[in-house]
């Protein structure tokens, strides 16, 4: 019956003792152990182990930004003008049944002694593949192109043992302005080029045929803020000047061309932007004989870089 202390297993009989609260022999575990490390601070912590990977690895940088999807040539002579120039190509797709004539002929020479593939598909999907481009039965693919972090140019400079002499262009959106600049930068000596990475030209199809294969040898930066960068450059001890038709000085008598150096080119309608000139250490203009109100970004560049080439001589 309830209440019989009799029964069996009514009461759980034991020979310890009450364990003691928390003033007795346990109070030494009660005790607090300070505040909780960071994560990074424990040794068994994922981030522990990430912090010091990048400690021993040193300072890293956003990984490289590439031109999207990879772009197609299309056409006879556009074909054979980028493997004459050196333009990277991943494969040549000629259409069945294309007529064999002397641009299709060289392209396929071209293609042998560089090593590129040669595919053979019919029309209709070689109209599929260049988006219905007029391709006259034969297109090249170009790989997306990989663009440089812009510290990467003050690196190239540094392993030449040379003043670094970078080039950056503001809102041209030309590609074949940004070829012909490129151009120019590795004919007079700079070590690389920066583009913003919006509402600017990219390094398209286009821009790699004006290059004529410049764009292989020098190095392409973007940056997200060009101001941003301006400064970043300045803070590492280059001095910007922009191309301005109402300079302060005329190129040649610019006397910081033997320096670290950063050359600012604009658009040909806009020229710079408003916060770009204010941020140039110095505006610089173009002598010309003739009231010619600009010159294109491509031309622009070459002269500037030609004029600074020969006072770093």
């Amino acid at each position: 019956m309830p209440g019989n202390s009799q029964r069996k297993g009514s009461i759980r009989k034991t020979t310890k003792k009450p364990t003691a609260g928390s003033g007795g022999r346990v109070r030494r575990g009660l005790e607090g152990k300070g505040p909780t490390p960071k994560a990074k601070d424990r040794p068994n912590h994922k981030a522990y182990k990430l912090a010091q990977k990048a400690e021993r690895s040193g300072p890293s940088r956003p990984k490289r930004r590439t031109s999207g999807d990879a772009e197609w040539i299309a056409g006879r002579n556009p074909v054979v003008e980028a493997l004459r120039e050196g333009v990277p190509v991943n494969g040549l797709y000629v259409a069945e049944g294309a007529e064999r004539d002397g641009r299709l002929r060289e392209a396929f020479r071209l293609a042998a002694e560089g090593g590129i593939s040669l595919l053979e598909v019919s029309k209709g999907e070689l109209d599929r593949m260049t988006s219905g481009a007029v391709h006259q039965g034969l297109a090249a693919r170009i790989p997306a192109y990989e663009y440089a972090h812009p510290d990467d140019l003050l690196d190239r400079a540094r392993e030449m043992g040379e003043p670094p002499l970078v080039v950056v262009l503001d809102q041209v959106t030309d590609p074949r302005n940004l070829g012909a600049a490129i151009r120019s930068a590795a004919a007079f000596g700079a070590h690389g080029v920066v583009i913003p990475e919006r509402r600017a030209a990219g390094m398209t199809a286009a821009a790699w045929k004006t290059s004529a294969g410049a764009a292989a040898r020098i190095p392409v930066a973007q940056t997200v803020n060009l101001v941003r960068q301006l400064k970043a450059y300045q803070d590492a001890g280059l001095m910007v000047v922009g191309l301005a038709a109402d300079g302060d000085v005329t190129l040649p008598g610019l006397e910081l061309s033997d320096g670290p150096l950063v050359v600012v080119v604009g658009s040909e309608g806009d020229g710079l932007s408003r916060l770009v000139a204010e941020t140039c250490d110095q505006l610089v203009s173009i002598p010309m004989a003739n009231q010619v109100e600009s010159l294109n970004a491509g031309v622009a560049a070459s002269v500037a870089l030609y004029a600074i080439s020969q006072a770093r001589a």
